[in-house]
């Protein structure tokens, strides 16, 4: 099965705050500062890398649910989940779903739909 899916070690920006907040010396006790627009504890979808840059989410989720959430089915490009213990499933367009783990990140190539969310309170996949 051709992959349709790119892990991400990190959205660019994201590490530019990182760097950001080690240099103005931003104590670990503060709350974090929203991860490209998504705030904690939600999973955000992005549209395409603009607003992906830009901190634009699309949608945001944040319900632990024992089944799927629909998703509006449109082109995703990115998918953030700011949760630190809990896990996210995403059901994709062919029926398949995938487990995006604790403070991670997903892109999809060409345009991939997601189509139901469910967010788990397991901290692993």
């Amino acid at each position: 099965m051709k992959s349709v899916i790119r892990k991400a070690a990190g959205f660019a920006a994201a590490g530019v705050t990182v760097a950001a907040m080690s240099l103005t010396g931003a104590s670990a006790a503060h709350a974090e500062a929203p991860t490209q627009g998504c705030p904690y504890p939600y999973v955000c979808f992005y549209l395409n890398n603009a607003d992906l840059l830009a901190g634009r989410p699309v949608s945001k989720y944040r319900d632990v649910t024992s089944g799927y959430q629909a998703v509006k089915p449109r082109p995703h490009y990115g998918v953030m989940n700011t949760r630190n213990d809990d896990v996210a499933y995403l059901r994709l367009q062919d029926g398949t779903s995938i487990c995006l783990p604790p403070n991670t990140q997903t892109l999809f190539a060409d345009g991939y739909s997601v189509t139901g969310i469910k967010i788990s309170s397991s901290s692993t996949c």
